[in-house]
Parts: C-alpha cells; sequence; structure tokens
C-alpha cells in the first residue's frame, strides 16, 4: 500500500473517530485492517480461428478489451498476427490481500471556511491513454534525408532470413559522423520510394519503414558486430541503422485539431483496401498543428442528381465510417493507426474533425 493509500485510509478514519467522539463516552485505539482486490491471471493456447476480438469477447464479455489484451502479451507485435499454439495471457481472476495498520490518535477537526474551500486548487482531471505496445515499429514519411549510421552487408552464416538473435555485420556509413557505441541500440529501417501527393502534385518525402532493433556487441576498424534484438518485419542486406529512441507505447488524447480536413496518402505497407488496426499516412502533420494522440473520424461524400439552384448535382451530408489515432507527426505528414472502421478505407480517402469537437 502506498503512501497515498494510507494517507487517505488515516483521514477516513480521523472522520469516524470524530464522529464516534460524539455519539460515545470512550473510544478504544488499536489496529484495523484493510483489504486490497488484486487480480491474478492464466494463460491460453490460441485455437484455429481466433482473435483477439473474439478472445476479448469471450473472456472479458467486451471485444473492445482487445488493446489491454495484447499490451499484456509484447510477444505479439501486430493483434492480425496470431497464431494457432500460441500461449498468450488473460488476466481476469481476483485475489486479496490483507494489511494491517495502527488506528492514529484521535484529532481536532476544524471545519474550513467557505473561503478556504474556494482558494483550495482544482483537481487536475484524468488523463486518458491509447495504449498501442508496437510503438517502436511505427515508420514515418520525411521531407528532409535521415543520414544512416551504417548498413547491414553480411549476416553471420550467410542466413537467407534475417530475425531475433541472428548476428550480423554492419559498415560504417560516414566514421566522421555520430559514432556508433559499442552496447548501444540502433534502429534499423529500410527507406523507400518518395511518396507523392497527387492532389497538390507535390513530393512529401521518403518512407521510413522500420524493421527491427540492433544491439552492438562488438566494434572493428572497418565494421561493427551487433546482434538482432528485435525483428518487426523481415530483415534484409542493405537494411539502415539510426540511434534507437525509445517510444512510449501509452499515447494521451488530446483534443484535435478543430475543423481540419485531409486526406489517407498510403497504407504503410501500400495496401489498395485498408482496414482495422492498419498504419497509415496522412496529408497533413506539424504544421497543420496535428499532434500525437488527436482522433479523427473518416468519412466519404455522396453526389446526388437534384437540381438545387441551377446545380444538376450537390454533396451530401459526410457519411463517417472509422477513425484512427494520431501516432508520430513530421513537418508535412503523420503516421496514424486506423482503429475502427465500418467498411474499407483506400488512399484518397477523407479524415476530418469529429463533428462534437
Amino acid at each position: 500500500m502506498n503512501g497515498k493509500r494510507i494517507m487517505q485510509v488515516f483521514k477516513c478514519l480521523t472522520v469516524t473517530v470524530a464522529i464516534s467522539l460524539a455519539f460515545s463516552p470512550s473510544v478504544t485505539i488499536g489496529s484495523a485492517e484493510e483489504t486490497i482486490e488484486h487480480e491474478a491471471g492464466f494463460y491460453y493456447t490460441i485455437q484455429r480461428g481466433d482473435t483477439l476480438w473474439d478472445l476479448s469477447d469471450k473472456f472479458f464479455d467486451s471485444p473492445w478489451y482487445w488493446p489491454e489484451l495484447w499490451q499484456e502479451n509484447e510477444q505479439i507485435p501486430n493483434p492480425h498476427w496470431i497464431y494457432p499454439g500460441e500461449r498468450i495471457r488473460l488476466f481476469q481472476k481476483q485475489g486479496t490481500d490483507t494489511f494491517t495498520f495502527n488506528i492514529p490518535e484521535p484529532e481536532i477537526v476544524v471545519q474550513e471556511s467557505a473561503v478556504e474551500r474556494d482558494q483550495k486548487p482544482m483537481l487536475e482531471e484524468k488523463t486518458v491513454y491509447y495504449s498501442y505496445p508496437p510503438m517502436d515499429a511505427v515508420g514515418f514519411i520525411r521531407k528532409e534525408p535521415v543520414q544512416p549510421l551504417g548498413f547491414i552487408f553480411k549476416v553471420k552464416d550467410d542466413n537467407v532470413l534475417i530475425h531475433e538473435g541472428n548476428t550480423v555485420y554492419i559498415s560504417y556509413a560516414d566514421k566522421n559522423a555520430l559514432p556508433i557505441m559499442q552496447g548501444g541500440k540502433y534502429t534499423i529501417y529500410r527507406k523507400l520510394h518518395p511518396t507523392t501527393d497527387r492532389d497538390r502534385n507535390r513530393q512529401l518525402g521518403a518512407q521510413y519503414y522500420i524493421v527491427g532493433i540492433v544491439e552492438i556487441a562488438q566494434l572493428e576498424a572497418d565494421f561493427v558486430i551487433a546482434k538482432v534484438a528485435k525483428s518487426f518485419r523481415a530483415l534484409a542486406i542493405n537494411d539502415f541503422i539510426l540511434p534507437y529512441e525509445r517510444r512510449s507505447p501509452k499515447i494521451p488524447i488530446i483534443k484535435s485539431v478543430p475543423n481540419l480536413n485531409g486526406t489517407i496518402i498510403v497504407s504503410e505497407e501500400h495496401a489498395q483496401l485498408i482496414g482495422d488496426m492498419s498504419l497509415a499516412f496522412i496529408d497533413k502533420g506539424k504544421t497543420d498543428q496535428i499532434q500525437e494522440g488527436q482522433i479523427y473520424n473518416i468519412y466519404y461524400e455522396e453526389k446526388a442528381k437534384v437540381k438545387i439552384q441551377g446545380k444538376e448535382s450537390a454533396i451530401l451530408t459526410p457519411v463517417d465510417f472509422g477513425r484512427l489515432i494520431v501516432l508520430h507527426t513530421e513537418q508535412e505528414t503523420a503516421t496514424v493507426l486506423i482503429t475502427q472502421t465500418d467498411k474499407s478505407a483506400y488512399p484518397g480517402t477523407l479524415i476530418h474533425t469529429p463533428p462534437d469537437e
């Protein structure tokens, strides 16, 4: 039990003792017990056809519990990628612990005035978070080129597939640049072709595709030896490295930009159809006041052939069919996660600020 909790208990006891003094001739000072509930869990083996959505509905009576279930199982890199035979940890059983503490001497309770109450600071609103465990695997589109520190030129034993635990050899990109440190962690990435905003006919920059993390084991004169600590996707010869910066999986939800309209440029995997839990890029960034933790709606507009003031067609009221949350921002673009869709989105799909904001 932490100090804040103990102080809360003591304050409650103080009020109780004060009331007892008013209605009974004597008070007994001794000890008291408090019972604290805690959670325990068990493991479940994935069966064919299982999804985190279905398992959350089955074990927790709500499919919307799946982000917490995913967060408790860091070995799952993507919620779509669970396979028969894997074991995941579930939390649903309750337990109790009993704590004993001394009851303090009764205090004289002085009622505070209305002025004193008004002068007390207001309680801060509770922050709401969205949990996305694989934040370290979130890529981005950036116009200014990223300068790599090195690149993988060989894998030990010439393995065709590079995965976690493999030893790789990394060549220095520029020895006069930021030094590679022994024992340090570095992000492995792949630079893809520049992305074009077709609506505005402008280059948005190259896509940086995050594939894993390496830890430097040994420094040599012309190269370094590293071990693959994490592989988010298939690694390959000529993949680059840059300094690793851990990003928190807990994203505070903040207010969206009022009256913002934008477009989904492309999904991270360049899929034609973009569904739930897909990463994608939008054509808004820091210059548009986009920040991590903002939520926007995905929508479409239909046209109807009706005559209104001489016009033969009119755009109907926008229809929202999904939501996304911003995970990472650049100057002119942002990386987003599609959290929910009633139908598939696609490159060019529209987004806007939720109507209730």
